[in-house]
């Protein structure tokens, strides 16, 4: 079994675990009525969309959501909360560091505490249970933002419930074999669209894309027809499965939490990568972590 296998495997238990975590670091995560942003790269990222749109949905005050490298150092927030499984993305580092020179607060949610993320963070939550092996993430960034929707009390034990089935139901019929795959959301969904698409380009090397639902039919509804499969990771818009199915294209309705369905397109990009003779734990030019140095990239 692959690591990336094992891991996503594990989400349901990971899931609980942080719910159980959110209440004890609740002084350091965003308080009610801060004006907060939250950030991150890559998969981070992501999670951080999803993350602001949900605290703002519970009325706990205004978020955004930025890419560590494109966050707007002009403006002004209560406080920064950084999402990131290494702690040693330069991009995150340096934005802490920028940060506390500052005077900005910030809490790191990291998954490796021993890592330089330590001395640029005001604050740490440490998800170790959640941290990873593998390249790709799953359940970190699964863990992280059920942290963050436990926090503001919109994670309940149905989500867990739904991991579950996820994981247990089988994919719809003849899915691995499709050529092309969009991810649609809505509200909070949509972060997790846009990371389902990444899951499917990093672990199968697949052609992927991701929208706001309501935005499918303006343009990207084009790429549909046979071969091609639509994933709606939410409740859809009135008509747009049809609209899909009569282009000959393969739609998929979301019917559990959508972050479970995030976990089931999990597996479809695994199920892809073995199709295809991939090894998903080694994808192609990824790295765990994105260290840069002074005119070149480094690994690790």
């Amino acid at each position: 079994m692959s690591h990336v296998a094992h891991e996503l495997g594990t989400q349901p238990a990971c899931w609980e675990r942080a719910a159980e975590l959110a209440p004890a670091r609740r002084a350091v995560l965003p308080q009610p009525g801060e004006r907060t942003a939250i950030v991150g790269c890559g998969t981070s990222y992501y999670m951080a969309q999803a993350a602001a749109v949900l605290r703002e949905e519970a009325g706990q005050g205004e978020t955004d959501a930025f890419p560590a490298s494109e966050f707007p150092r002009h403006r002004r927030y209560d406080r920064v909360v950084a999402l990131t499984r290494s702690g040693t993305t330069t991009e995150v580092l340096d934005l802490l560091a920028a940060l506390r020179d500052a005077g900005v607060p910030t809490t790191a949610v990291i998954g490796d505490p021993a890592t330089p993320v330590m001395t640029v963070a005001d604050e740490l939550v440490v998800l170790d249970f959640a941290d990873e092996q593998s390249v790709v993430q799953t359940r970190f960034a699964t863990t992280a933002l059920t942290l963050l929707r436990a926090h503001v009390g919109l994670h309940g034990p149905a989500a867990v419930a739904d991991a579950r089935t996820a994981l247990d139901e089988p994919l719809p019929e003849g899915l691995p074999d499709q050529g092309q795959f969009t991810f649609l959301g809505r509200g909070w969904s949509v972060g997790l669209a846009h990371e389902a698409a990444l899951k499917m380009r990093e672990a199968s090397l697949s052609w992927a894309e991701s929208y706001p639902a309501m935005e499918y039919r303006h343009g990207p509804v084009s790429i549909s027809g046979p071969g091609t499969v639509t994933w709606s990771l939410d409740e859809a818009p009135d008509g747009l499965a049809e609209q899909v199915r009569r282009t000959g294209g393969q739609w998929v309705a979301g019917r559990l939490d959508p972050l479970a369905e995030l976990v089931r397109v999990h597996r479809l990009a695994l199920a892809v990568a073995a199709r295809r003779g991939l090894d998903p734990d080694a994808p192609r030019n990824l790295t765990r972590s994105v260290i840069l140095t002074t005119g070149e990239e480094a690994v690790r």
